[in-house]
């Protein structure tokens, strides 16, 4: 058996019959098979790959320090496993000019201390990353909550929805759009939707089935009620809602919505009802 650089080559006596087979290169980027986390993303040679909550707005929050201890991963010429789809990869350009590969809009990282292919330790170090996985029913963001003044300026809110500057916890879809509950609805019972929908616009009930989660999510936490014939998801006992007015990636203008803590965000901190 012959070897010229990726071909392999068969080779007999007679060098007029010669066969040479193309090894195909792996994907630059697989769907591995994971014993704890189920199907992850990783690259080529199988080297895990991360999210990070902060990167709520399709952007890198992660740089100096951060960057050496979570490398960024970017490849110019994409090639995916089957089951993934090329419409959730894009790429970014850093603020240090560097480009770097996102999925579902969030920007993909390895772990510097992953040593070997399959680690999986930087899952849900600070409560903030967390393997790359293509199945999440739901994110958990870490980010500055950002409501409007009475002038329609952007305003900073805290975690107890005082005006102030803060990163805060609170849950997401899997393509980063915030998540709420209503501070009048009961235990599995919403109060707000009216039964034709025509209030539906400005608070959309969410739902979606609950498959893989961020390793600090609970599964048990969440179950699923009825909304006049329409399925909503809840968290502790609290039905959970979009907020119309969010049009980008990472809003969360609904904190402030008609006041303070009507509409709250909701975090694994959130009390069940």
């Amino acid at each position: 058996m012959c070897v010229r650089d990726r071909l392999l080559t068969s080779c007999s006596s007679d060098d007029s019959d010669e066969q040479i087979i193309i090894v195909p290169e792996a994907n630059n980027v697989k769907l591995a098979d994971n014993t704890i986390h189920g199907k992850i993303l990783t690259d080529s040679e199988g080297m895990s790959l991360y999210f990070f909550s902060r990167d709520t707005k399709e952007q890198s929050e992660c740089s100096g320090n951060c960057k050496t201890a979570w490398p960024i991963f970017y490849t110019a010429d994409l090639t995916l496993d089957d089951g993934l789809d090329a419409n959730d990869f894009g790429v970014i350009t850093r603020t240090d000019g560097e480009k770097q590969n996102t999925y579902k809009g969030w920007p993909l990282y390895y772990f510097a201390n992953d040593n070997a292919a399959g680690d999986t330790n930087g899952d849900k170090i600070g409560n903030n990353w967390y393997i790359a996985k293509p199945d999440y029913s739901l994110m958990y963001a870490e980010a500055q909550l950002v409501g409007r003044d009475g002038d329609g300026n952007d305003q900073n809110f805290t975690s107890d929805y005082t005006p102030g500057d803060e990163l805060t916890f609170y849950m997401t879809s899997s393509k980063g759009r915030t998540i709420y509950s209503f501070s009048r609805d009961t235990k599995d019972k919403n109060s707000f939707t009216a039964e034709d929908f025509s209030n539906n616009a400005a608070w959309p009930v969410f739902h979606i089935d609950i498959d893989r989660l961020p390793s600090i999510l609970d599964a048990s936490d969440f179950g699923t009620i009825d909304v006049f014939g329409t399925p909503q998801l809840t968290y502790k006992g609290r039905p959970l809602y979009y907020f119309g007015q969010d049009v980008e990636r990472g809003d969360n203008y609904g904190i402030n919505v008609p006041n303070p803590g009507i509409w709250p965000i909701v975090n694994t901190d959130t009390t069940e009802l």
